[in-house]
């Protein structure tokens, strides 16, 4: 079967850049990823979809309509669910035929079992897409490939063998054995008699072996064709109850040596010894139905079961856009387009404060506008403490990311050129510094950064350098940005060192050619963090000045207070 993929057109290089765990964490994705599903299958196949990152335009718009059609046609997405199922199966019957010691027998039903249940997801599948009225090229073209395995002149035949062969192997139900003794009544070798079609019932063997025991006038039986008189134990498979399958049939007796050499009181040799009996017998039995199925050596249930990450993916999301939905959350299709860094975001909110809304919580959600283009691809993002920096920051990086994968993004529109990667510099945790100390460790991180990153490249830093006194944070951070601009990266640095902002004309006069440099600030409204970002010169002490004035703390306030006691 050609690869089928859901995530990549045929004409597609799979060429990837995985996120870094510093990005994983700082964006959190766990998070995100832990909201849409608790299936640990599931999320990890989200996880590793999600942090892989494509900046192919093609492929991009390539999931971004397949993506569409699962949202707006929710009959599809119910029969992908129910697909996913019998995929599962599969994924299951993968794990087991991978265990080298599995028996001939089980080898065999599993790989019945695998094309049984590849002709059933072949149905499926082809008649979700049928009733679907689908748009997008990607289901478009499975649609096609479905369609023409199914329509192949096999496929009906296939189906007709593996019905049968199923209806077959379904039909052994117990195996009926004979043992023979040496001097010492102990046994010496065994075989089968028939395979049957019927279980046989233990109460009844017991109620004859007692029945023996007790008499002590019986005799033993000395007529070997006695033995066709049981209807538990016809003596060859030619009779009535016994099981023919195909051209193999036991004889009357097939033998296999049993090692006596233990001591007449020893352990008794004779379970070890019938499981190689069997073994045997269903070897035999095996090579005869696999005969059957030579001519399906190339069909593989298996290369569908590789879309089965692909479809997790869209309908865990599908589900949870649904839910913005409901709850009057903007969202849109993301489109990607072929200019030079840059990128038009209205109405940009984080996604984990949409998952919240959808888990309950009641709070209101504040949008905001961001462009980037040849004016503008760095901000220097200055306001308040709790003002919402970090929150936007991180938003901005859930926008490219979703985008990119396909999905529908947390804003009004958002139209952009990938970026090639995503690095983030979040304050890290206190342990991870023992070793080089917090300036130190937040230096040598943004050299790994800067090592790898591209003009292509997407660089969120949050409060970077701020753990040290404020000149030398200055001091490092003015090069770090010069050093963004040089690249000609896109990027997002908030601070509250207010001074770096200050400075856009030595940057961007000299330095930041490739990327200019602009400063972003988040309001304040009537001494009221607003949560809106705007572009405009850093507030510096101004913000100070609206809380001081909000609270009656200013020189004026207070000596009006005093004057007036």
């Amino acid at each position: 079967m050609a690869q089928l993929s859901l995530l990549y057109p045929d004409t597609a290089t799979r060429k990837n850049l995985e996120l870094t765990a510093e990005a994983v964490n700082d964006l959190s994705i766990d998070y995100i990823v832990e909201n849409l599903t608790k299936d640990t299958y599931e999320r990890n196949s989200i996880r590793n979809i999600l942090t892989n990152i494509t900046c192919d335009i093609d492929t991009i718009n390539y999931r971004a309509d397949v993506f569409e059609d699962i949202l707006n046609f929710p009959e599809l997405r119910d029969g992908l669910v129910k697909l996913l199922t019998k995929l599962n199966d599969l994924r299951e019957l993968e794990k087991f035929n991978k265990d080298g010691d599995a028996s001939a027998l089980w080898q065999l039903i599993n790989r019945l079992r695998e094309i049984d249940g590849y002709v059933l997801c072949i149905k499926m599948l082809r008649d979700i897409l049928n009733k679907t009225p689908i748009q997008s090229h990607g289901l478009l073209t499975l649609k096609r490939q479905i369609q023409t395995i199914y329509d192949d002149g096999g496929f009906e035949e296939l189906k007709k063998d593996i019905d049968e062969t199923m209806s077959k192997a379904r039909q052994l139900r117990s195996i009926t054995i004979g043992v023979n003794l040496d001097d010492l009544l102990k046994p010496k070798n065994a075989g089968v008699i028939s395979l049957n079609t019927f279980e046989i019932r233990n109460s009844g063997l017991i109620r004859n072996f007692m029945k023996f025991t007790s008499n002590k006038k019986t005799e033993l039986n000395s007529d070997e064709k006695q033995l066709n008189s049981n209807t538990l134990h016809p003596a060859n498979p030619s009779i009535n109850g016994g099981l023919k399958f195909g051209s193999v049939q036991t004889s009357a007796m097939q033998t296999v040596h049993i090692d006596s050499s233990g001591s007449a009181t020893g352990a008794d040799p004779l379970s070890d010894s019938l499981k190689k009996v069997v073994t045997d017998i269903l070897q035999r039995l095996v090579r005869n139905i696999k005969g059957t199925l030579q001519k399906y050596v190339n069909i593989s249930g298996y290369a569908l079961v590789t879309l089965m990450p692909e479809i997790i993916f869209y309908i865990r999301f599908a589900e949870l856009v649904d839910k913005m939905k409901e709850n009057n959350l903007p969202v849109c299709k993301p489109l990607a387009i072929d200019t030079d860094r840059t990128a038009i975001g209205n109405d940009i909110y984080n996604l984990k404060l949409a998952i919240k809304r959808t888990n309950g919580e009641k709070f209101e959600i504040i949008g905001n506008d961001l462009d980037f283009d040849e004016n503008q691809r760095i901000f220097i993002m200055t306001g308040p403490n709790r003002g919402g920096k970090t929150t936007f920051t991180q938003a901005v990086g859930h926008c490219f990311l979703l985008a990119q994968a396909g999905i529908y993004v947390p804003a009004t529109k958002f139209e952009y050129n990938p970026v090639d990667n995503i690095y983030t510099h979040f304050p890290a945790d206190e342990n991870d510094t023992v070793d080089l100390g917090r300036l130190g460790e937040e230096s040598k991180r943004l050299s790994d950064i800067f090592s790898i990153a591209t003009d292509k490249s997407m660089l969120l830093l949050n409060e970077s350098l701020a753990t040290t006194n404020v000149a030398e944070g200055v001091f490092i951070a003015k090069d770090v940005i010069k050093s963004m601009g040089y690249l000609g990266t896109r990027a997002i640095f908030n601070t509250h060192m207010h001074e770096l902002a200050v400075c856009l004309d030595e940057y961007n006069s000299t330095y930041c050619k490739k990327s200019k440099v602009q400063s972003l600030i988040t309001g304040v409204k009537d001494g009221k963090r607003s949560f809106k970002c705007e572009i405009a010169p850093p507030q510096g002490v101004s913000y100070a000045k609206d809380i001081a004035k909000k609270y009656g703390v200013t020189f004026d306030q207070i000596k009006n207070s005093i004057d007036k006691r």
